[in-house]
């Protein structure tokens, strides 16, 4: 077979020509399990390595929620959508009989982002926030696939100079939130696929908010209580 022939059987489009809809079917279909198995491989090995960890921050969040402090969130793109998504999760129960605990997304508020964006700059779209809202005690948890944005970076940096709890999300090598030290708790999905890193992050997320409740079960009514009432 030519070169040309060649070419033409791999790419007909170019010719103008359309590939056989079983063939190209057949070869969506696999690689719809390509993805999934590859998917459920990194989750396998996510969880092995991290479910103590896991367990480990849902203790220090619930304590937070224990001592009336509230969740913090933050993240840019598509991790922001996380960030927001566990902000309701917190917010808004799905499951009956469980309390709404304050969690507030600091991705929410597009005239303040792009009033500290274009004052100041976006690396202090989160830390202006936490000034305005967070105190001692209160948690802050940020998502990044790469782990290396600034951000994120001041945010948790400010939460340490403000006594936060301080829990990041990311993937890769985990980045500068990994290696600053200025997290408390930092889980890393180690694959370079940000889909896939992404999917863990719910999956961990949806087992931290299950896991927290779990540990505040016996305390619903403390947590009913306003802030300074006493015990």
């Amino acid at each position: 077979m030519s070169a040309e022939d060649s070419l033409k059987a791999l790419y007909p489009f170019l010719q103008g020509e359309k590939k056989p809809a079983a063939s190209e079917n057949g070869a969506l279909l696999e690689t719809v399990r390509q993805k999934a198995n590859h998917s459920v491989e990194i989750k396998q090995q996510f969880f092995a390595a991290n479910s103590q960890q896991l367990i480990d921050i849902a203790h220090a969040l619930a304590e937070v929620y224990r001592h009336q402090g509230r969740l913090f969130t933050m993240g840019n793109g598509g991790s922001s959508c996380d960030a927001a998504h566990l902000a309701v999760e917190f917010q808004h129960p799905v499951t009956t009989g469980r309390p709404a605990l304050p969690a507030m997304n600091l991705c929410m508020d597009m005239a303040m982002i792009s009033a500290v964006s274009n004052d100041i700059g976006v690396q202090h779209v989160f830390t202006r926030q936490l000034d305005a809202h967070a105190r001692a005690g209160d948690a802050l948890v940020g998502f990044s696939t790469s782990g290396n944005s600034a951000n994120l970076m001041n945010g948790f940096s400010k939460a340490r100079d403000m006594n936060l709890l301080t829990v990041g999300f990311a993937g890769g090598d985990g980045g500068e939130m990994k290696s600053s030290e200025l997290l408390d708790y930092c889980l890393v999905v180690e694959t370079d696929s940000i889909h896939r890193v992404q999917e863990v992050h719910v999956a961990c997320y949806h087992i931290l908010w299950d896991l927290v409740h779990t540990l505040l079960a016996d305390q619903r009514g403390f947590l009913a209580e306003p802030p300074g009432k006493s015990r």
